[in-house]
């Protein structure tokens, strides 16, 4: 099974970033669009798995996320990684706070216990919109900068779970299914 850990936000999240981002969407640059339903945070991406391990890695997930209050992810503005002339992902920013950062240490801590190998880059939390075709070069992308600049969106999300997710790759795109969800404290109020 290929496994990683995520946010995922609410269907009506989701359908307010799709349409935010529908212009970028709907242009023509060679980018391989995630469905609006199937965006997330990924927090800890953790490969090929056997099935076998599922009740351990549910068990730490929901370890590492014990005594974690809900809180509120701020979502913002479009960009690209590794620049927008040359990109490999388009996304929807994420504001980094504190709560986000330390969750996502504390799933990485988890997942190094049970032998996986810690991320070297830093986390830069985002929302994949989009991957870049690989063979399309940096005129493909011409204007991409400005349509961008052009588009705004700001939203928060209440963050409230995190989930162990499943991701079957087939020819139209990766389909991810939650095969655990880790609650997260529910704030009074």
């Amino acid at each position: 099974m290929r496994l990683f850990i995520a946010i995922n936000p609410t269907a009506d999240e989701r359908a307010r970033l799709a349409e935010a981002s529908r212009e970028l969407r709907e242009s023509p640059y060679p980018v391989r669009w995630v469905t609006p339903d199937s965006v997330h945070l990924t927090l800890k991406f953790l490969g090929e798995v056997p099935e076998a391990r599922v009740p351990e890695l549910s068990s730490s997930v929901g370890e590492a996320v014990r005594g974690t209050a809900a809180f509120q992810m701020a979502v913002s503005g479009f960009g690209a990684f590794p620049s927008l002339r040359r990109p490999q992902v388009v996304w929807a920013g994420v504001k980094p706070n504190s709560t986000l950062g330390t969750l996502q240490e504390a799933v990485e801590e988890a997942m190094a216990l049970l032998g996986f190998e810690r991320e070297t880059r830093a986390f830069h939390p985002h929302l994949t919109l989009g991957r870049a075709q690989r063979r399309a070069g940096p005129a493909e992308y011409s204007g991409l900068d400005e349509l961008i600049k052009r588009l705004t969106y700001e939203d928060t999300y209440p963050v409230r779970a995190v989930d162990l997710m499943r991701s079957t790759l087939r020819p139209s795109g990766a389909v991810y299914d939650v095969i655990h969800r880790a609650e997260l404290v529910s704030q009074a109020g």
